[in-house]
């Protein structure tokens, strides 16, 4: 992916040593952030949106961070982006009438066959993740695909770390409910 453009005139009120240390703290993070934001939008295009607001909020505010963990105050400002971008995506989309063209899943073209079982598998866990309400859905990713810790992820989400446990034992087992209910035949 590539970077996200920074409103030039402010990434210029940085200074060389502060803007040093914003690519060593946060800039790094930019992998981790697109890939948060791809499965809590479920849209490439608009994840890239929220990544790129993202960056431009943490650049904006990073004189006050004061923390260690750039990659946790990345992802919150990240997550943050996106849940008011699916606010006012929701609220556009009560206003609009249903069109299967807009809102049907977009169908791919299947993968060479030498690795056809693996785009399937990675395919159905991928449709079975995006079937999870958002708050089980975000918890699995910021675990199990950005192997971060629960207090990390308590920091990110602003809930406790009980919280973040349950959530991830209840989205686990609902993600397991809807693996299998994907293998029963109809």
């Amino acid at each position: 992916m590539a970077r996200p453009m920074a409103d030039p005139g402010r990434a210029k009120a940085l200074a060389p040593r502060e803007r040093e240390k914003f690519e060593r703290t946060v800039l790094v993070h930019l992998d981790s952030a697109f890939n948060l934001a791809r499965h809590l939008m479920r849209d490439p295009e608009e994840a890239q949106d929220a990544v790129q607001e993202s960056f431009v909020r943490a650049l904006r505010h990073f004189a006050g961070f004061r923390g260690e963990n750039g990659r946790a105050w990345l992802l919150a400002i990240t997550r943050n982006t996106c849940w008011s971008l699916l606010e006012k995506r929701r609220a556009r989309l009560a206003a609009t009438e249903f069109d299967e063209t807009l809102h049907s899943p977009e169908r791919q073209m299947p993968s060479p066959e030498a690795d056809l079982e693996r785009a399937i598998a990675a395919d159905v866990v991928r449709r079975s993740l995006a079937e999870l309400p958002l708050v089980f859905r975000e918890v699995i990713v910021l675990r199990e695909l950005e192997d971060l810790s629960y207090r990390e992820i308590a920091e990110i989400t602003g809930v406790p770390a009980g919280t973040v446990m349950s959530r991830l034992a209840r989205g686990r087992a609902h993600l397991v409910e809807v693996l299998q209910a994907r293998r029963t035949p109809a």
